[in-house]
């Protein structure tokens, strides 16, 4: 188990014995050591024992109830010292046993760890979406204060997960526009520590896609245009993923598909209204120009 230096680590731990001395009847106690299970003749290994015979050498607090056979155990204040393999051992009447077999491996951090930022994957337009904000909780009893730039109020939960362990998480239900594209979430993570606090942050951007959005149909050159002269039409507008143009006249007799492009020349011969049609697979937009062709006044 990783625990962070000034700060408290909860060990989740049970155990099961089907040995016949296992006297129900009689008082359990829990003992841990470290570095060994031979006692015997390095007594010194033994760090703490639930009867309060000895002198502990190690101010830890069994939670657990042993008589459920839980030996979940808090280790508070944790220092690097505490690094190290740890074993547990049961004690009931006659009843000695160790978990030889499966010790605890404590390793101590000096920085937090960083939060983890959950948010759905193929984001869209108009969708609503839950992002979630985790982080490891080593010790349930003094979580991390988790915080975020979506919302500064967000309801704090410890779970507890399967193994035993736990993490502490916020979340933030969002509808999705398309100003949220590109948009960077930052979640921060505070260990409460002896003396203080340490935190770690953790930033995602957000990729959504949108319909076109302020497209925008032009013409060079503006203003009145001679017949038989050279003009270009141009089309833009924002979208995710980049839109597709198509051109159309709008004829006495229809819209006429003229060019798939975003940009179009051409030769004018008559005058009349053209729009381009920005498409992506969201949605599409349309915009307008006019063409006005010069009118010549022979003088005779």
């Amino acid at each position: 188990m990783e625990a962070l230096i000034g700060s408290c680590l909860q060990i989740p731990c049970t155990y099961e014995t089907e040995d016949p001395r296992y006297d129900s009847s009689k008082t359990i106690y829990g003992v841990w050591m470290k570095g060994g299970v031979n006692f015997g003749s390095n007594p010194s290994i033994v760090i703490f024992n639930s009867s309060g015979s000895v002198n502990n050498k190690y101010s830890l607090n069994m939670t657990g109830n042993l008589k459920e056979k839980n030996c979940t155990t808090l280790f508070p204040d944790i220092q690097t010292s505490h690094e190290g393999k740890y074993y547990f051992r049961v004690e009931k009447g006659d009843y000695r046993g160790t978990a030889c077999a499966d010790p605890l491996h404590i390793t101590v951090k000096d920085s937090p760890w960083s939060p983890s930022i959950n948010v759905p994957s193929d984001l869209k337009e108009h969708q609503s979406v839950t992002v979630t904000c985790s982080a490891f909780t080593p010790c349930p009893h003094s979580p991390p204060q988790l915080t975020w730039n979506l919302h500064q109020d967000s309801l704090r939960q410890t779970e507890k997960s399967t193994d035993g362990t736990f993490t502490t998480k916020i979340q933030e239900n969002i509808t999705l526009s398309d100003t949220h594209d590109g948009y960077n979430i930052s979640c921060s993570a505070r260990y409460p520590v002896i003396g203080g606090n340490k935190t770690a942050e953790t930033e995602v951007t957000l990729s959504v896609s949108y319909a076109p959005r302020n497209t925008s149909a032009s013409i060079s050159p503006s203003g009145l245009v001679s017949a038989g002269s050279w003009v270009e039409l141009s089309c833009s507008s924002r979208a995710k993923p980049p839109p597709r143009f198509t051109w159309f006249w709008n004829s006495e007799h229809g819209d006429v598909n003229v060019s798939v492009e975003q940009l179009y020349s051409f030769n004018v011969t008559e005058g009349g209204e053209f729009y381009c049609m920005a498409i992506n697979d969201l949605g599409n937009q349309t915009s307008y120009v006019n063409i006005t062709i010069e009118d010549f006044v022979k003088i005779s």
